[in-house]
């Protein structure tokens, strides 16, 4: 919650001072205005899963179709404020990824690192970037390799990459050995050891590389490499 707390506030304040229709170049496409309807609609999603407890995938919602983007922003994240403490992280919900378990602790962590993903977004568009808590990108380089790439994995289009790829932080003792093979999930250990390729660097860097925010800085395998991106 104190994730939450202090990245939505920095989120809601550059999109505020922000003009609406400015172009964010993290997200391709997108203005101001595609960033706040998205982020309200994503607390919005996951916090119907949170509330309902439902064990199986909701109905998408559609982007809404609103005048006030703002206003639609701050009544998400309002209920967000009131959901999320409420709800116990053991409790059986439907999730998104094949390598997490059914509970409401999995989108907790989405939504915290979801909403530090996109205030990066809303500050580096402003060129008023605030440092990420090292232990936070850590946790979220767990979360992209041991969670979001296994969703992603079952989605439309079976990977087709297969090799290993170590990733491992500089300024911290986390590792993670990802071994990719077709048409399966990856597997994730936390032991180092010989692999195809590797990326390394501090934990906030290797958070946004993995999301796209950043150039990808590994050596070895390049297919490897890439298909180590959650983006």
């Amino acid at each position: 919650m104190r994730v939450f707390t202090e990245q939505s506030r920095m989120f809601r304040q550059a999109v505020g001072t922000a003009e609406l229709t400015a172009p964010v170049p993290a997200c391709p496409g997108w203005t101001f205005t595609h960033l706040v309807l998205h982020v309200g609609r994503f607390l919005q999603s996951a916090t119907a899963y949170l509330t309902s407890g439902s064990t199986v995938p909701l109905r998408p919602l559609e982007v809404p179709s609103t005048t006030d983007p703002l206003a639609y922003l701050d009544a998400q994240l309002d209920n967000a404020a009131r959901v999320l403490p409420a709800v116990p992280g053991n409790r059986p919900v439907w999730t998104f990824s094949p390598a997490a378990p059914d509970l409401a602790w999995v989108w907790l962590r989405r939504i915290a690192h979801e909403v530090t993903l996109r205030r990066w977004d809303a500050q580096a568009a402003l060129v008023a970037l605030v440092p990420t808590d090292r232990d936070q990108a850590a946790d979220g380089v767990d979360e992209v390799l041991g969670t979001i790439l296994a969703a992603r994995t079952t989605g439309d289009v079976p990977s087709r990459t297969s090799g290993t790829a170590l990733v491992a932080c500089t300024d911290g003792p986390e590792t993670w050995l990802v071994r990719f093979t077709p048409g399966e999930v990856p597997t994730v250990t936390r032991d180092p050891a010989p692999a195809d390729a590797r990326l390394t660097g501090s934990a906030s860097s290797l958070f946004y590389q993995l999301w796209g925010r950043l150039e990808l800085t590994g050596e070895g395998e390049g297919t490897v490499l890439a298909a180590l991106t959650a983006a």
